[in-house]
């Protein structure tokens, strides 16, 4: 199954890319949110390869997730991927620099089943998808917004 939906910031491509790839911003988040988060890399500079572990509750159950940075193209691209319970998600952030203060970000997600189970709940998602695919575009617009916001308020 394969979302993807493009979010216009009024920010140099330069500045949304640093905020992009604050993956400490990231790992603060989801830990505010209830989830454990471990770094598992050894790596000291943002790259290709660094890694991470989580643990969280969904839906009433205790999930795991191992995510790797797969690709780390500054200031154009990001992309990760995502193992769990015999799920493969991988989620790629382009950015293209419209003007000097602007930046499109294309995010697409595709999500691969590697189990039964996997697959079963990706059958039902896609009965869904037009909820799914709707509330997917609602967050990555209010994420935009606030990324664009830390941009303007640091002065870029």
């Amino acid at each position: 199954m394969k979302l993807t939906t493009r979010e216009d910031i009024a920010a140099p491509i330069e500045a949304v890319f640093a905020n992009v790839a604050d993956f400490g911003w990231f790992e603060r988040a989801a830990m505010r949110r209830g989830a454990e988060v471990v770094r598992t890399d050894s790596l000291e500079t943002p790259g290709a390869g660094m890694s991470w572990h989580g643990e969280f509750q969904y839906r009433g159950r205790e999930r795991k997730a191992d995510v790797d940075l797969i690709e780390y193209d500054p200031p154009n691209a990001l992309t990760f991927l995502m193992r769990a319970a015999g799920l493969e998600v991988e989620m790629a952030v382009d950015l293209v620099a419209m003007s000097r203060t602007r930046t499109r970000m294309n995010v697409t997600l595709e999500a691969t089943p590697r189990t039964i189970p996997a697959r079963l709940m990706i059958q039902s998602a896609k009965l869904a998808k037009t909820n799914i695919q709707n509330r997917y575009r609602r967050r990555i617009a209010e994420y935009c917004a606030e990324l664009e916001e830390r941009c303007q308020s640091r002065g870029f």
